[in-house]
């Protein structure tokens, strides 16, 4: 079954300056931090957006090894709920990266621009409709209502490519978290065959199980091992923290 999108932004799930704090273990390693937030004070060619921001930033002791330093923005249409512009900022060991997604939902256009090494270089395709990127997916996820069993269907636009999305609502299940114990959706994203970020392995996502829907929980595999994200902390937000 699909799941239905509740457009009402008088009903928001998320409060406007959430804070999502997230510690990142690599086994059984801490590795460092992932935070999210959304805020509602930019406007992207006229039109007002949220603006959602992730930093992923790696402790001392990770940092010998492989410092990382990620910033990713997104600028997500207050009244479509879709896609104007997403920032990708990546340091990682001595690999960076600089893109650039400018998107036209009107004309179903993107222009995906790359920085490297001084040079800068643009191309103009079709985007999917009414596109999300791979960061203002995660809030467009928390609109619906759905049950376990329920997908939802969501267009992505990232990276230079188009992606169809099929997020699976697999079960649900009590977890420990910062609120306490709490019933969670266990939701998996598949994009034509792969995880939503294209790693070696399948990415799993909880949510609370109630009409606020935040994201306690992460795992992702990759090639050598599996990352996991817990909130360990959070701001604005509409659950209870326990102490």
């Amino acid at each position: 079954m699909s799941s239905s999108l509740n457009s009402d932004t008088s009903q928001l799930p998320f409060k406007i300056g959430e804070e999502l704090i997230f510690q990142v273990n690599y086994g059984i390693l801490n590795g460092g931090t992932f935070t999210m937030s959304i805020t509602e004070n930019d406007t992207v060619s006229g039109h007002k957006c949220y603006h959602i921001k992730s930093r992923t930033k790696t402790n001392k002791f990770f940092d010998i090894i492989y410092k990382v330093r990620d910033k990713i923005d997104s600028y997500w249409d207050m009244e479509k709920l879709v896609s104007r512009k997403y920032v990708k900022k990546l340091s990682e060991g001595h690999y960076k990266q600089f893109r650039i997604h400018y998107y036209f939902p009107e004309d179903t256009l993107t222009q995906y621009v790359k920085h490297r090494k001084g040079k800068i270089t643009k191309t103009e395709f079709k985007s999917l409709p009414n596109a999300q990127d791979a960061l203002s997916i995660f809030y467009y996820i928390r609109l619906h209502n759905f049950n376990v069993g329920d997908s939802i269907y969501v267009n992505v636009t990232a990276d230079g490519r188009n992606y169809k999305t099929k997020v699976m609502i697999e079960e649900k299940k009590k977890l420990n978290t910062i609120f306490g114990e709490q019933e969670c959706f266990k939701v998996h994203p598949v994009i034509e065959g792969e995880t939503i970020f294209k790693q070696t392995g399948e990415m799993y996502l909880w949510l609370t199980a109630d009409e606020y829907k935040i994201p306690v929980k992460l795992e992702s595999e990759v090639k050598y091992g599996k990352f996991s994200f817990r909130l360990k902390d959070a701001k604005n937000v509409r659950l209870k923290i326990k102490k």
